[in-house]
């Protein structure tokens, strides 16, 4: 079982990967999410958790289904 550090480290994987596939750098998400790139790297990096209007917003920006954000499993 997958403890909540983990799916918080597993979530900022998932970001930076959907971010880099829209081949995005962490300035342009930013900008598009109205937030800072210190703001998003530190998400990104499981150094600060995202908030759920946050993350719908993440998942509507990149075009993808929050599903995808939250796949916590580790084959990613």
């Amino acid at each position: 079982m997958t403890n909540e550090i983990t799916k918080i480290k597993i979530l900022g994987k998932n970001i930076q990967k959907y971010r880099k596939e829209k081949r995005l750098s962490q300035n342009q998400l930013a900008e598009l999410l109205d937030i800072s790139r210190e703001h998003l790297a530190k998400i990104e990096t499981a150094k600060r958790c995202v908030s759920l209007k946050l993350l719908f917003k993440i998942a509507d920006t990149l075009k993808i289904s929050e599903k995808d954000l939250l796949d916590f499993d580790l084959k990613n």
